[in-house]
């Protein structure tokens, strides 16, 4: 990390910002990431399958973020799951439950209107960074 108090976490193989936002900030040592939607990074757009596939790469991109930052995605510590439905709940939970197999973190699920891009889920996360 550099000498100042908040660094600008921009993973060089990830999902580029739609917006004026970060993909993720380190401050100390938490790394909080921006929501992250099922967006393949070399297509620039929302990965083929449905609520099981974003929710895959979802989570794979929320990777790189934490990664680029200096955590993991086993040093997460919070996450908050927004979906445009929830009777698609389940499934997101199955997937979710593949990375977060053991110790899974602190977890808040909502329904919202509508997500950029057309995206179904997104899931931003705050992650501690140091050893496990």
């Amino acid at each position: 990390m550099s000498g100042s108090i908040r660094e600008v976490i921009v993973p060089s193989d990830g999902a580029k910002p739609i917006g004026p936002y970060s993909p993720g900030i380190r401050v100390a040592d938490m790394v909080f990431a921006s929501g992250t939607t099922g967006v393949d990074p070399d297509k620039g757009s929302l990965v083929d399958g449905g609520v099981a596939a974003e929710t895959r790469q979802a989570l794979a991109n929320l990777s790189k973020v934490l990664e680029a930052g200096g955590s993991s995605i086993d040093r997460v510590v919070k996450t908050t799951v927004f979906m445009t439905n929830l009777q698609e709940f389940a499934t997101m939970n199955e997937v979710y439950g593949e990375v977060f197999d053991a110790d899974p973190p602190a977890r808040s699920t909502v329904q919202v209107t509508a997500l950029p891009g057309g995206a179904s889920v997104e899931i931003e996360a705050i992650a501690w960074v140091g050893s496990s």
